[in-house]
C-alpha cells in the first residue's frame, strides 16, 4: 500500500495545537448545528450526496463559519488575511493543520485534511477528520486514486454507532477504525479504548479525530482483525465497520477485506467470541453471499462462535450485477476508461460464478458472551425502516431473551408484562365485515415491529400493565369468551414468548 500521492497529514502529537483548533471552530459556530443552521438543509443533505455546488453557492459571504466551511469542508483555498482572527494560524501551519496554497510565498491557504462538524448522541460538537475529498459523500471515486485513503463519516459508520450498545464498560475495541468514530463513541462510555487498523494513515487520523473531538486518547494499533490484540487480551465492547466488500482481490484498502468471499466477515465473526468478557457485545456491520443450493440463515448460524448469543439481521439484498456496479461506482470507475470497466465488472461477475453466489446480503451481526449452556441465535430479514439510535433496543432484546430463557410455561403464567411503548392495534378486514380477519399489533419506536396476533393475543397484550399476572388475565379472557381456561392457559405460552421475544411485552419485574 503506498500513500504516496496523499496530502501529509498535520502532527499527531500536538495536542495543544489541536486544541486551540478546536477552540476557534467552536467558536466560529463551525458545528453540525452551525453548519445546518447556514446552508439550509438542501445544501446539508446535499454534501451528504457528495454534491458541493449548493454549499458553495451558501458560502459565497465573508463571515467566519463560511470561510471555514470552504476551507476544511470544499477543500477551497482561502486568503490569509481572511484566515488571521479566526484561527491560530501560525500553530496551525507548523503543526501541519494548514498549508501555503501555491508554495510558501502564496498568500493563499488550504486545509490538509478535511474536518467535518459531527453532532454526538448527547449533543457533543465533534471533528471527523478524514483525507481531502472524503468528508462528505463517501468515497466518490477517490479510492480509484489511492488505495491508502481514509474516509469520513459515511452512512455504514453512523448505522453502527447507532445500533451500538452503550452502557459503562472498562475497554472497548474498534477494529478497522478508519477515521476513529467509532474509538470516539466508544470514548464516551468506556474506560480504556483501543483502535486497530492495517492502514498507518487511519491510525494516524484517528488520533486527530479523537484530539479534535476533545476526547481521550486511544492505545493505538497496526494490523490486521485481531492480530494486534494480545492472547490475554478480553474486551466488554468489541465494535467493527470492516471492509466488508465482496470483491475479486484487495484493490482499495478502505473497503476490500482482501480474503476469498466472505471470508473477512466470517473470520472477524467466529474470532470475537474469545475476546469477549462475559455478557460483553460484538457488533459488527457485514456483507454475506447468498450461495446456489445453500441457505443462507444456516451459513450464518455457522458462523456464530461458541458461548456467545447472536441477533442477525439483514437489512439488504443486491443480485450480484447491482452489487458489483454499486462498488465499481463507490470506486469511480465507471468515469474512467469504459474498456477498463468493462474488464473489471466482467472479473466481479467471474468471481461470483466461480463461488455459485447469486446475490450479496448486508446487515448486523450482534454477539454477547453468554454462560447459558444452550445460546440463543437469532437469524431474520428485517428491510423496513428502525428509529436510530437502537442500541437500547439491542441490549433490551437480549435482555427479554434471558428472561425467556429462565421461565418455562409455567413461570411465564405466573409473571407481570407490560405493553412496551408506543404500540398501535390495527384491525384489518373486508369493510363492513361484523369481525376483523386478522389484528395486527404495530411498534412505533425501535423496530418498528409488526406482527399479526388471535383475538385472545390481542385481548391479552391490551390489559397488561402489570398488575395481574399472565395466568390471571387468561382466565378472565377465558371467561369473557367462554373458552376452557386450562385449555386457553396450554395454548396462549407460545403467542406470549413471541410478543416478549419480539419486544411488544416487557417483563415487569
Amino acid at each position: 500500500m503506498s500513500n504516496a500521492t496523499l496530502s501529509p497529514l498535520p502532527e499527531s502529537d500536538r495536542p495543544d495545537a489541536a486544541a486551540r483548533l478546536r477552540d476557534a471552530l467552536l467558536a466560529a459556530s463551525f458545528t453540525a448545528d452551525g453548519l445546518l443552521e447556514l446552508l439550509g438543509a438542501p445544501a446539508y443533505a446535499a454534501l451528504a450526496r457528495s454534491e458541493t455546488v449548493p454549499a458553495l453557492r451558501a458560502t459565497r459571504g465573508d463571515t467566519p463559519l463560511e470561510m471555514l466551511v470552504r476551507l476544511f469542508l470544499l477543500q477551497q483555498p482561502v486568503p490569509h488575511a481572511r484566515v488571521e482572527g479566526v484561527l491560530p494560524v501560525a500553530e496551525c501551519l507548523e503543526s501541519g493543520w494548514l498549508v501555503r496554497a501555491g508554495g510558501a510565498a502564496g498568500d493563499d491557504l488550504a486545509a490538509t485534511v478535511d474536518v467535518r462538524p459531527y453532532g454526538g448522541p448527547a449533543g457533543e460538537d465533534w471533528f471527523i477528520v478524514s483525507d481531502l475529498g472524503c468528508a462528505v459523500g463517501g468515497a466518490g471515486g477517490i479510492g480509484s486514486r489511492d488505495e491508502g485513503v481514509v474516509l469520513g463519516v459515511g452512512g455504514a459508520s453512523t448505522t453502527l454507532a447507532g445500533i451500538t450498545v452503550r452502557t459503562p464498560v472498562s475497554a472497548a475495541l474498534d477494529l478497522g477504525t478508519g477515521s476513529g468514530i467509532q474509538a470516539l463513541h466508544a470514548a464516551q462510555h468506556a474506560t480504556r479504548v483501543t483502535a486497530t487498523d492495517l492502514n498507518p494513515r487511519a491510525l494516524h487520523i484517528t488520533a486527530l479525530t479523537l484530539a479534535l473531538s476533545g476526547a481521550p486518547a486511544a492505545d493505538l494499533r497496526e494490523g490486521s482483525l485481531f492480530d494486534p490484540v494480545r492472547d490475554d487480551e478480553t474486551y466488554d465492547l468489541i465494535v467493527s465497520n470492516p471492509p466488508f466488500v465482496i470483491s475479486p482481490g484487495a484493490r482499495l484498502t478502505y473497503r476490500d477485506g482482501g480474503m476469498g468471499g466472505d471470508d473477512l466477515c466470517r473470520t472477524l465473526v467466529q474470532q470475537s467470541g474469545a475476546r469477549l468478557r462475559e455478557g460483553g457485545f460484538a457488533q459488527f456491520l457485514a456483507n454475506w453471499q447468498h450461495v446456489e443450493g445453500e441457505d443462507w440463515q444456516d451459513r450464518l448460524r455457522s458462523w456464530v462462535p461458541r458461548g456467545c448469543d447472536a441477533w442477525i439481521v439483514q437489512r439488504e439484498v443486491q443480485d450480484v450485477t447491482q452489487y458489483a456496479e454499486l462498488w465499481l461506482r463507490d470506486a469511480g470507475d465507471h468515469r474512467g476508461d469504459v474498456a477498463e470497466y468493462q474488464e473489471r465488472y466482467d472479473a466481479w461477475l467471474d468471481e461470483f460464478e466461480a463461488r455459485k453466489v447469486r446475490s450479496v446480503g448486508f446487515g448486523w451481526i450482534t454477539l454477547r458472551r453468554t454462560g447459558s449452556a444452550v445460546p440463543s441465535v437469532t437469524v431474520e430479514e428485517w428491510p423496513h425502516p428502525v428509529e436510530q439510535p437502537l442500541g437500547d433496543a439491542v441490549r433490551a432484546h437480549f435482555e427479554r431473551l434471558d428472561y425467556l430463557r429462565a421461565h418455562d410455561d409455567a413461570a411465564l403464567l405466573t409473571g407481570h408484562f407490560k405493553l412496551a411503548a408506543e404500540i398501535v392495534q390495527e384491525q384489518v378486514g373486508l369493510p363492513g365485515a361484523e369481525d376483523p380477519e386478522h389484528v395486527v399489533l404495530r411498534q412505533h419506536r425501535g423496530m418498528r415491529r409488526a406482527t399479526k396476533v388471535d383475538t385472545v393475543g390481542a385481548g391479552f397484550a391490551g390489559v397488561c400493565d402489570g398488575s395481574l399476572s399472565a395466568g390471571r388475565i387468561l382466565d378472565a379472557i377465558a371467561q369473557l369468551v367462554g373458552e376452557d381456561p386450562v385449555l386457553l392457559r396450554d395454548r396462549t405460552p407460545a403467542q406470549i414468548r413471541l410478543l416478549v421475544e419480539q419486544g411488544f411485552l416487557d417483563p415487569a419485574e
